[in-house]
């Protein structure tokens, strides 16, 4: 039986995903928390879960900081961000912090029936927002020549904008800080995309954590 453990602050929210995960064939909640406190004082009673289901706006300790602490302290659990942001941020957030997969909370049942069965099998949930191999960026050690090579090749401007590309500012203030116009930002991205063979910021943000580039 795969123990799950719900991370959310609302009581109906966690009533219903436990009474949707009972009915899920070897999965169980072993564990129910409104926030990350919560849910680190709750494994003095109970063991580490094989999952947890982490939402991202919580009082006290939010799932960004929940995250950080399940991937510091507990390195065989997996985590699923869930959660109404539909953003490139939230996203590359929460698998910076450790997450194997992202849903948003309007998805179907099965969705997360899937989820759980991915994550069981191959250690991580793929799906439109998040793809495989842009999760690969993260955690495929078996990728980490070719992307130093990548990483060799960029010049030290690209460098800098795939730090911020990891930020939430828009392309237009990435452009007013590093002192270049929209134009060139596009460029930059737009040349980077094809360099790295990725097509979103989440693709660029994912290598540049990956490579150790995302440092502001």
């Amino acid at each position: 039986m795969i123990s799950i453990a719900i991370v959310d602050d609302h009581r109906l929210m966690r009533a219903g995903l436990a009474n949707m995960i009972a009915g899920f064939k070897g999965y169980k909640v072993t564990i129910e928390a409104a926030n990350g406190i919560e849910f680190i004082a709750s494994l003095k009673k109970s063991k580490a879960p094989s999952i947890v289901l982490l939402d991202i706006n919580m009082p006290e300790m939010d799932g960004y900081q929940t995250a950080q602490w399940i991937k510091k302290n507990l390195p065989d659990t997996k985590m699923i961000a869930l959660s109404m942001y539909e953003n490139d941020y939230a996203i590359i957030q929460m698998l910076k912090n450790g997450c194997h997969g992202y849903l948003l909370k309007n998805s179907e049942p099965l969705l997360l029936y899937t989820a759980f069965n991915e994550i069981k099998k191959y250690g991580y949930f793929s799906n439109d927002m998040v793809s495989d191999k842009l999760i690969h960026y993260i955690g495929d050690e078996s990728a980490l020549k070719k992307q130093q090579d990548q990483v060799n090749e960029l010049t030290q401007k690209e460098k800098a904008f795939m730090g911020w590309v990891c930020t939430d500012k828009t392309y237009k203030e990435i452009a007013d800080i590093m002192f270049i116009s929209p134009r060139t930002v596009d460029t930059y991205r737009d040349h980077l995309f094809k360099k790295l063979d990725v097509k979103t910021r989440v693709g660029l943000a994912l290598f540049a954590i990956k490579n150790n580039l995302a440092t502001i």
